[in-house]
């Protein structure tokens, strides 16, 4: 199996989207009742959520990939 790289906000929204799917699906065994619009903040806040996570997780990327740019190449030295 190929690597990849882990993408936190897909996991995010994953998870609010399973949590919305046991919802309906509580609802659907009788086990509680879900109002029709009970979800959709659900799913909302875990959009939000996931854009978040995903936008940090670039900033970090972003600066992890310069970090190792400017300390493995210091470039010529200028003597003043």
């Amino acid at each position: 199996m190929l690597r990849h790289e882990f993408q936190p906000g897909k996991l995010v929204i994953g998870l609010f989207l399973v949590a919305a799917g046991v919802a309906y699906a509580g609802d659907a065994g009788g086990l509680w009742v879900t109002e029709w619009f009970a979800v959709i903040p659900l799913v909302v806040a875990g959009l939000v959520l996931a854009g978040v996570v995903a936008g940090i997780n670039g900033a970090v990327r972003r600066r992890r990939r310069a970090g190792r740019r400017s300390t493995a190449d210091p470039g010529p030295e200028i003597s003043g």
